[in-house]
């Protein structure tokens, strides 16, 4: 299979749920981003594999003229209406992270949230986000890490996966590795790094597999692959790891991330 076949697949499994109920737990490392960026107001911001745009209707909020990106129309559909109803102007667009449509240097800032992480190849995502960023201009991203608690829970899911596509994508935890991301950026982005953990509170564990099931695109498409023996048997582990996850009344789920920010050289 083709990366761009592989990436055909990817931008209908990703909008095959209501992925904003999912990516509204990732406000707090998205603010803690926007908090790093720095002053908006004025700044042409480019938010890379927007989701459903929890990015960019802040940043928009803030004062920046926001263009936001994603591979899946369907997600491009709802982060539209979603900014719509909160009165906010946004540019939201259906595209490849790979192959961006700007212009070199178009951007002031260029931002991505557990989004080009995901990409097949990192070469290729690293190189359009260097292309894309003025000089001086500002880089934000935010990876999950393979090291914590969403590398754990996928690990639960791995002996219910199908083998990988060949070629195989790229690791999308290496973006959580600061080596990697030096390797990808340092040549032309002056990084800093720094972590965070996204906690995830839920009341139970069948609550955290009941969003995944219905919120999560690649969950749910693994869960359909699956016979029904199968299916119950992965319901079962995800359920399990979460609850060793629990705290008193509740589920608290470490989902630690790596923070990069950088300035173009």
């Amino acid at each position: 299979m083709s990366f761009d076949e592989l990436k055909a697949r990817q931008s209908v499994m990703w909008g095959s749920g209501p992925y904003e109920e999912l990516s509204v737990h990732h406000q707090g490392a998205i603010d803690h981003l926007l908090e790093r960026l720095g002053p908006l107001a004025g700044q042409e911001l480019l938010d890379v594999a927007t989701g459903t745009g929890e990015l960019a209707r802040p940043a928009a909020a803030a004062g920046a003229r926001v263009t936001a990106i994603d591979l899946a129309p369907i997600l491009i559909e709802t982060a539209k209406r979603t900014a719509a109803s909160a009165g906010l102007t946004v540019t939201f667009e259906i595209g490849d992270a790979e192959h961006l449509p700007y212009g070199d240097g178009q951007f002031d800032i260029v931002a991505s949230t557990f989004g080009v992480m995901f990409t097949p190849s990192h070469a290729a995502a690293a190189a359009e986000l260097v292309r894309v960023t003025r000089r001086g201009g500002r880089l934000g991203l935010t990876a999950w890490r393979g090291d914590g608690g969403v590398g754990a829970l996928l690990g639960t899911m791995k002996p219910f996966q199908p083998p990988p596509p060949s070629p195989a994508p790229d690791n999308p935890f290496d973006w959580g590795r600061k080596d990697h991301v030096e390797e990808l950026l340092g040549e032309h982005f002056a990084l800093e790094f720094e972590e965070g953990d996204a906690v995830q509170v839920a009341a139970s564990g069948d609550e955290m597999w009941d969003l995944l099931l219905r919120a999560y695109g690649p969950t749910k498409a693994l869960a359909t692959a699956l016979d029904d023996t199968r299916r119950r048997d992965l319901e079962a582990a995800v359920v399990a790891f979460y609850e060793s996850h629990r705290s008193g009344h509740q589920i608290r789920f470490s989902r630690e991330y790596l923070l990069v920010t950088g300035t173009r050289r």
